[in-house]
């Protein structure tokens, strides 16, 4: 397995906020330049929206004044529960950019609130395997944001959505798990909304498919 570059460990802490100025000024530089580093971090910005939150760890400033027993016993237990936030916030930026190539990134509705299904819609469904779905494509600079809203999905079942290009390219979007007994069934009527990107340019994809891996396309949806 090839080492994780410098950049791709900086986009997980850049979607976390974890950077600090100079940091965060030297990644966007190299994020105008880089279309991979920006289809990505679109992938990876709904995990990263529910890592959010977690402070980094601020040390106390050394008081001149000696503290009272309880009040230091206070301050050091502040710190160490910081100290353990930043430590999982470090780990979370790791998740984040272990990730790669728009696998399990995506954000189901049980999970907390879901991406709006917004800008070019389109909708289809397959008669045979009953499942549904709408994309949501959005055209950006580095290719199209996509973001999924399925249905008619039974589980348990290892999923992709695909996007595929006028010329044949294909592209994972992104990946997931479904369990039992699944999306937008009985039992569980709930969609899933997933959102993802692709280096594709919205003017350039022919269509999308949902697929089990290694198994067959639940749904293919036109653009």
């Amino acid at each position: 397995m090839s080492a994780i570059s410098d950049k791709h460990i900086d986009l997980g802490a850049y979607a976390l906020g974890l950077l600090n100025e100079q940091d965060t000024a030297d990644f966007e530089a190299h994020l105008a330049t880089c279309p991979a580093c920006a289809a990505e971090l679109a992938t990876l910005s709904p995990v990263a929206d529910l890592l959010k939150g977690l402070d980094p760890v601020e040390e106390p400033e050394d008081a001149a004044v000696a503290e009272a027993p309880v009040d230091l016993l206070r301050r050091r237990a502040q710190v160490s529960r910081r100290r353990r936030r930043w430590q999982v916030a470090v780990g979370a930026a790791a998740c984040v950019a272990a990730l790669g190539g728009g696998l399990a990134a995506g954000v189901a509705t049980a999970s907390g609130p879901a991406p709006a299904v917004a800008g070019q819609l389109h909708t289809a469904k397959d008669a045979g395997t009953g499942a549904s779905g709408t994309v949501g494509l959005v055209g950006k600079a580095w290719g199209t944001q996509v973001t999924l809203d399925l249905a008619g999905v039974h589980g348990p079942a290892e999923c992709q959505l695909i996007a595929v290009a006028k010329d044949g390219q294909q592209k994972v979007v992104t990946g997931w798990y479904v369990p039992a007994p699944g999306d937008g069934v009985p039992g569980h009527p709930d969609h899933l909304v997933i959102q993802g990107g692709t280096a594709i340019p919205l003017s350039d994809l022919a269509h999308f498919k949902v697929i089990i891996v290694n198994g067959p396309t639940l749904v293919t949806i036109p653009v």
